[in-house]
């Protein structure tokens, strides 16, 4: 009992140290990841194998964590997770200073003539399609900072273009298992693959995606028409070809994506793990630009990764396994049991509704991680398919996210690049658009999951 307590003090104060966002994230989780290892498995309960098996080392020297098995992970770190999220960054750094994105935006600006109402529609469906292979943060980072870009070019407001991709990148993130961060939370922790998604949640985010399509279509659509003739007609932009420095780099980079992409989508055919495929991206990247671009560029890509999110991953899953191995996440999962009645439709409204009300106002990464050992115990008391309530928590997680600013954190790095390039998007402009949107999703899910599976 009195674990349960420290467990459950220490990831509250970790919850509202991220919410407040006065120290940054990977500090907090950090801190609290020390205080459990400390607290909670060496003082409370007095025991070194919860500490071991919770870091969780041991699982780099099995020959099942690079091939061959199926990659469901018990308590502690994922390093699955934390090895792919790396790999993709390093790939993504790669093909960012090959010229590859701002390449590919410049390229569909040409396609569409320089009109703004089929760029924007152009966009939301680039920053979907990307979001599925590639981390919804970097597609909305990239993304933003070529929307000001043409902004500036074009002369129109970038609002309109960046909320729609930061909504439709975490649509098309659904998708899959790599957009974002929580499918790769809950595909490695539980074994599901690349297609998993696609066959599960694809076909709800692909309805979800041409409703979302037309409803800020009809949103912006007047303003983005009247930038457009206050400004005689469409302006031109620089050429596709200026972003391309350096052409090998910039095929080898996009021969590696494509790779990626073949890796992950006959995952479950070669056997490959995420992590062993995260390790093979990442090397190949660096070997074709130190190839084509010199090792100061391989160098450059290594410091770009984005160093802080990992740790903050580490630390999460820490403080998570606090929760889980003091027996305070199996008390949650018998107590949404026992409000549900044993019901299976009520128990999947209430993991649908309650990730997407939480994830609107938390980042939905630690409640996603929080929430997979509840559902692993609601299976197992309930007897259900542990599948249902995998795609309720994704789908309510990455949706629900959409609905405030700080949701995911891909909308807190869309809205930051907006308001560093002079175009600040407050919280009344931001919800007034994207809540209902968010809530014509969430509604197109629930009457999907019933459908489909209940």
């Amino acid at each position: 009992m009195f674990a349960q307590i420290i467990a459950i003090c220490i990831f509250v104060a970790m919850f509202l140290l991220i919410i407040l966002d006065k120290f940054e994230r990977h500090y907090v989780t950090l801190g609290s990841a020390a205080l459990v290892l400390v607290l909670v498995f060496g003082a409370a309960m007095r025991s070194m194998s919860a500490v071991w098996e919770t870091l969780n080392l041991g699982a780099f020297f099995q020959s099942t964590f690079w091939y061959g098995a199926s990659e469901e992970s018990t308590s502690g770190i994922n390093w699955s997770t934390i090895l792919f999220i790396a790999g993709m960054m390093i790939m993504v750094e790669g093909l960012g200073k090959a010229g590859f994105f701002r390449w590919l935006c410049l390229t569909l600006a040409k396609l569409v003539r320089y009109r703004t109402v089929p760029l924007l529609i152009c966009f939301m469906a680039l920053s979907a399609f990307l979001a599925m292979f590639i981390d919804s943060i970097t597609v909305v980072l990239f993304l933003a900072t070529v929307t000001l870009e043409l902004a500036q070019t074009m002369r129109f407001d970038p609002m309109p273009m960046i909320l729609s991709e930061i909504f439709c990148a975490n649509l098309g993130g659904a998708a899959t298992m790599c957009g974002d961060p929580p499918n790769i939370i809950i595909g490695t922790s539980l074994g599901y693959t690349f297609f998993d998604f696609i066959e599960n949640t694809g076909a709800v985010v692909a309805i979800c995606f041409v409703l979302v399509l037309a409803y800020f279509t009809l949103c912006f659509r007047k303003d983005l028409l009247h930038a457009e003739k206050a400004n005689g007609g469409p302006v031109t932009c620089p050429a596709p070809a200026t972003a391309i420095t350096n052409k090998k780099a910039f095929l080898s980079s996009a021969a590696v994506f494509l790779l990626a992409v073949v890796l992950l989508v006959t995952h479950a055919q070669t056997e490959l793990s995420v992590a062993c495929i995260g390790v093979i991206v990442a090397v190949l990247t660096m070997i074709v630009l130190g190839l084509t671009s010199g090792k100061k560029s391989v160098i450059e890509i290594i410091k770009g990764v984005d160093y802080k999110t990992l740790l903050f991953f580490i630390g999460l899953f820490v403080s998570v396994a606090g929760l889980e191995r003091t027996g305070v996440l199996q008390i949650i999962a018998d107590f949404i049991t026992k409000v549900s009645g044993g019901s299976a439709a009520v128990i999947v409204v209430i993991i649908l509704w309650i990730s997407a009300i939480t994830s609107a106002f938390v980042d939905n990464i630690p409640f996603a991680a929080t929430m997979i050992p509840v559902i692993r115990a609601i299976a197992a008391a309930e007897g259900m398919d542990i599948g249902v309530l995998a795609w309720s928590l994704s789908l309510g997680t990455d949706l629900g996210g959409n609905a405030t600013p700080i949701g995911a954190s891909a909308n807190v790095v869309g809205t930051s690049a907006s308001a560093k390039g002079g175009y600040p998007i407050g919280w009344g402009r931001y919800c007034k658009y994207c809540v209902p949107a968010t809530l014509i999703v969430m509604v197109v899910s629930t009457a999907y999951l019933f459908l489909r599976y209940l």
